[in-house]
């Protein structure tokens, strides 16, 4: 029997969907992409109104402003990315097009989520993170309410309980590192994510993303007083 120990951070934000409004830069799919599979399994087509970002879970759906033009498009996140810095959504062309950026290749946008979604596919069950779910698992775990300064980083959001335990699991046997799951509540739907380490300064935070960033390339930090 395998025992895990989860500190449960029960913040009530859902404001991180629902009230939201992100600003930033937004960039579309090369044409090399068609056909390829996104990060949710759903093969990417330039003419589905799709896109990727880092944070929010499949299925959510969310208007991209064009703070240029102010023409807006909907599209459902279907995918992790974008890995640039100082970019915060990958749009599929068609939603570029309806942005009217193909041409420039970037735009500073607004995104607001109108739909979080289920934070499922319609794919069948796919393995996620390296961590495959069995039809029968038993856990024992111990939850303690906590407190936790510095910062942290997380590797991802789960809907699912069973994700998240195997997972959490596996990590704390890699990496040695506390792991701290923060709960959000978004419509009476559950999510958690999933945060490893509670590290003094951003700097040593920042070290031992990168050495998460092979198995999980849209990992980021947080800052615990913040959440």
């Amino acid at each position: 029997m395998k025992k895990l120990f989860f500190s449960l951070c029960f913040f009530l934000s859902t404001a991180l969907l629902l009230a939201q409004v992100q600003t930033g830069k937004a960039s579309y799919y090369a044409d090399k992409f068609e056909g390829q599979p996104t990060a949710s399994g759903e093969k990417y087509r330039h003419n589905k109104l799709t896109a990727a970002h880092k944070t929010l879970p499949f299925g959510t759906k969310v208007r991209v402003t064009n703070l240029a033009t102010n023409n807006s498009v909907e599209v459902t996140i279907n995918d992790r990315g974008p890995y640039v810095e100082d970019r915060i959504i990958d749009l599929s062309k068609s939603a570029a097009e309806k942005l009217g950026f193909i041409t420039q290749g970037l735009a500073e946008v607004k995104i607001e989520v109108i739909d979080p979604g289920d934070g499922k596919t319609s794919d069948p069950v796919r393995v996620i993170g390296n961590v495959s779910v069995d039809e029968k698992e038993f856990y024992n775990f111990e939850i303690s309410r906590a407190r936790p300064s510095g910062f942290g980083v997380q590797v991802g959001t789960y809907q699912e309980l069973v994700n998240l335990m195997r997972l959490t699991d596996n990590l704390k046997k890699s990496y040695q590192k506390k792991v701290t799951v923060q709960v959000k509540i978004i419509n009476g739907i559950k999510y958690y994510s999933l945060i490893l380490g509670q590290f003094p300064s951003r700097e040593k935070a920042e070290t031992f993303r990168e050495e998460l960033r092979k198995k999980f390339p849209d990992a980021f930090i947080v800052e615990y007083t913040r959440l």
